[in-house]
């Protein structure tokens, strides 16, 4: 097996895109779309805005492909930085702000015991 991240690993892209080829051909519409027939942003803005997802969902290939597209249209490393650091910090943010559904989970534990019958049609379990 090849290492993990592997950038060859690439290569087996239309592999995957022939098990489900209509699937496939909507997604590089979608794609396609918004990079490039959509120009309500400039593509250095969206490309930039790829690589700050990019690092918020750790996607070692979308971190490649972006930085390379980004530089060769002109785009910085000082810029790429600051992007990155914007999505660190909205990423912390949205932490910080569900931590408050921790508080309601406590509060919740400090209420009377629902009878497990109750508890079975009024609370969900978790699904992440």
């Amino acid at each position: 097996m090849n290492h993990y991240y592997d950038r060859s690993n690439l290569n087996r892209i239309p592999e995957l895109m022939k098990l489900s080829p209509q699937a496939a051909a909507a997604f590089l519409t979608f794609e396609k779309e918004i990079y490039h027939s959509s120009e309500v942003l400039p593509l250095k803005t969206k490309e930039l805005i790829a690589i700050a997802v990019a690092h918020v969902t750790g996607c070692p290939y979308c971190i490649d492909v972006h930085v390379k597209r980004y530089t060769e249209i002109g785009g910085t490393r000082e810029e790429m930085f600051e992007a990155v650091l914007v999505a660190a910090s909205t990423r912390a943010g949205a932490v910080l702000s569900h931590a408050t559904h921790a508080l309601s989970s406590i509060e919740d534990t400090q209420q009377p015991p629902i009878k497990e019958t109750e508890q079975q049609s009024s609370r969900p379990d978790c699904f992440c």
